[in-house]
């Protein structure tokens, strides 16, 4: 299990310095090849050509590319100094980049907003779970019934109907309507109670999108399993029915499932940005909103690193539990 963890963590090691160049290519060297201002991006459009200037000598665009790439890696594990002349700006480890319009280093941004977005994705991770893996093993285990053909009925129009619809219908009727929940985004640190009760409908929204396509993964995936030879091995062996779902089919039922989950929690960290917007969430999501909005491409940058890092660390936490579930994935 030890080599097993060391191979894990060494090949993380090297997709994170293959994310954080191709990171730098997106934002630095591709513009470039097409002809696109970077300083220019980085400074905003009506700047004026001084200030565009000195945002090129700061972020050393005419550097040797290897020059620019090991500045830009280094900056986020040892901080990093825009200089121009006499005007001299530090932005401290990690620096994940800075935004020349509004002065300011971008990950205290990040992690200002970022345990919103955490616990937006989290919550709405245990409630699609617990739904769409309950949904998912009870309509094969009762394939063509009633409910079977009901709750695909459910998760069809799950993954049909888009988060702004059933995010905006949700607050029509128990927000606005019925007057039974909250829509006012509560910080956990002053109130848990109103934390909760502005989550509940952002959670359910985002979970009925996710549970949908759990249930439907997880119906096909147990069909398949509980035709294999060796679940008709150990019920021909006595063993009791709950027995043989719960040790043998839902562990094979769980690999495909601790896939998806890998890259959709990973990408739900980096920024729900739909479920943000529709309820008003201050998390990664608004954040890259309105950086779009104010063209303020550090702020995306910074982003986009750290949600490739949030996938990178959840599809690593996902091969540590293959190995719990399944030990061949230990053995291979």
């Amino acid at each position: 299990m030890l080599a097993y963890l060391m191979r894990r963590l060494f090949a993380a090691a090297v997709m994170l310095v293959v994310i954080i160049m191709v990171v730098f290519s997106i934002f630095f060297l591709i513009p470039k090849w097409a002809g696109v201002d970077v300083a220019l991006s980085f400074v905003g459009k009506q700047a004026d050509p001084a200030a565009v200037e000195a945002v090129r000598v700061k972020l050393g665009l005419g550097d040797p590319v290897y020059v620019q790439v090991w500045e830009f890696f280094k900056g986020i594990f040892a901080g990093r100094t825009y200089a121009a002349g006499g005007d001299v700006t530090h932005c401290s480890a990690p620096c994940f980049g800075y935004s020349f319009r509004s002065e300011q280093a971008i990950w205290p941004v990040l992690t200002d907003r970022f345990p919103v977005t955490l616990g937006l994705a989290l919550g709405a991770a245990v409630l699609w779970l617990i739904f769409g893996l309950a949904a998912g093993v009870l309509s094969a285990l009762k394939r063509g019934s009633l409910w079977d053909r009901g709750a695909m009925i459910v998760a069809l129009a799950g993954v049909s109907l888009p988060i702004y619809f059933t995010g905006l219908l949700s607050l029509a009727v128990f927000s606005y309507g019925l007057g039974w929940l909250d829509a006012q985004y509560v910080p956990l640190e002053d109130s848990l109670t109103g934390w909760i009760g502005g989550m509940i409908l952002p959670w359910v929204t985002l979970a009925f999108l996710y549970a949908a396509m759990y249930a439907r993964i997880t119906r096909a995936t147990m069909l398949e399993i509980l035709g294999e030879d060796y679940i008709r091995t150990a019920r021909a062996k006595g063993l009791r029915e709950p027995v043989v779902i719960r040790k043998h089919a839902m562990r094979s039922t769980m690999t495909p499932i601790l896939t998806m989950l890998g890259m959709d929690l990973g990408a739900l960290i980096g920024g729900a940005i739909l479920t943000e917007t529709t309820f008003s969430l201050p998390g990664l999501g608004q954040a890259v909103l309105n950086a779009i909005k104010n063209q303020d491409l550090p702020v995306i940058l910074g982003v986009t690193l750290i949600t490739s890092l949030a996938v990178l660390i959840a599809n690593l936490v996902v091969d540590v539990l293959y190995a719990v579930i399944d030990p061949r994935v230990r053995l291979s």
